[in-house]
């Protein structure tokens, strides 16, 4: 296989394969209440994670976990119940995609919408990745109000 690196030196499909493998490990880390450092070793010794850009797996998991209390509360107007309650895959996407919208500017709004909702398609319930759009897309319009209010 032959990595398609940008300009930059980022392998947008070893992003791609960092932030399917975090919704695995933030799902793992939430039902198995194991601390964020003992999911990250797990993940990190499976034979997968060689082909994921893990320094961007590991900034994932690791900026959820700070930030969760202000993830849950930007993402609350925009839900329709209360964050526990939404099915947890859709929940670990929605977190991991906020903590991008907010604190990963270097990746472009569209970029984070679409792998959240091809995540969801690929783990979450059927109808899921709708559900996911929906409250990313009014999340994206407040937390990058430039960006979103550009034309594509």
């Amino acid at each position: 296989m032959i990595a398609h690196r940008r300009a930059d030196g980022i392998d947008p499909a070893a992003r791609t394969r960092a932030r399917r493998r975090a919704v695995q490990a933030l799902y793992a880390w939430e039902l198995g209440g194991n601390p964020m450092r003992k999911v990250i070793d797990d993940f990190r010794h499976e034979q997968d994670m060689q082909i994921a850009d893990l320094e961007y797996f590991e900034d994932l998991l690791r900026g959820v976990e700070t930030h969760r209390p202000d993830l849950d509360s930007g993402l609350a107007p925009f839900l329709d119940r209360d964050i526990e309650r939404v099915d947890p895959i859709e929940r670990a996407v929605l977190r991991l995609a906020a903590y991008e919208l907010k604190h990963r500017l270097d990746v472009p709004y569209r970029v984070v919408l679409n792998e959240a909702v091809e995540v969801t398609k690929r783990f979450g319930s059927e109808q899921g990745h709708t559900y996911v759009n929906g409250v990313l897309d009014k999340l994206a319009r407040q937390w990058r109000v430039t960006e979103s209010a550009a034309p594509p």
